[in-house]
């Protein structure tokens, strides 16, 4: 399991590097279950897009837990999100439900990772060339 879980890593740090975008693997994986819950918020928000490269840049960059509410509020207070508001999201799980409605879906499509991209023919899953997301609309 080691070595396919490296090779997963060595070959989406080669697909960032393509594309110019920071990604460690770091050592560990977190439970991004909160993280998923406080973003479903934040998509809401003009700050949607900006919690979601910040969690990104968090993760995958910075090696910080984001399963960790207390990170999860640092990062984000970093993108002017009302903190006191963020609190009571992650305490409350108020979008527990519609993240639960999420996983269903993507369990009746067939998703076994993200990103997934879909199209009424086919599914690429991971971060793809761009090349393969043009195939994939046809183009």
């Amino acid at each position: 399991m080691g070595e396919r879980v490296n090779l997963l890593h060595a070959q989406m740090k080669e697909r960032m590097d393509q594309e110019d975008l920071p990604y460690d693997a770091g050592e560990r994986t977190f439970n991004t279950r909160l993280a998923q819950e406080l973003a479903k918020w934040a998509d809401g928000t003009p700050k949607g897009d900006a919690l979601h490269k910040a969690l990104y840049e968090a993760c995958f960059v910075d090696g910080r837990n984001i399963g960790d509410i207390t990170e999860l509020l640092k990062i984000a207070e970093e993108v002017n999100l009302p903190i006191e508001e963020a609190k009571e999201i992650l305490e409350t799980r108020r979008y527990k439900a519609e993240v639960d409605e999420d996983w269903q879906r993507s369990r009746q499509l067939g998703v076994t990772g993200v990103p997934t991209f879909i199209s009424p023919s086919a599914q690429v899953v991971g971060a793809q060339p761009y090349q393969n997301l043009l195939a994939l609309i046809g183009k």
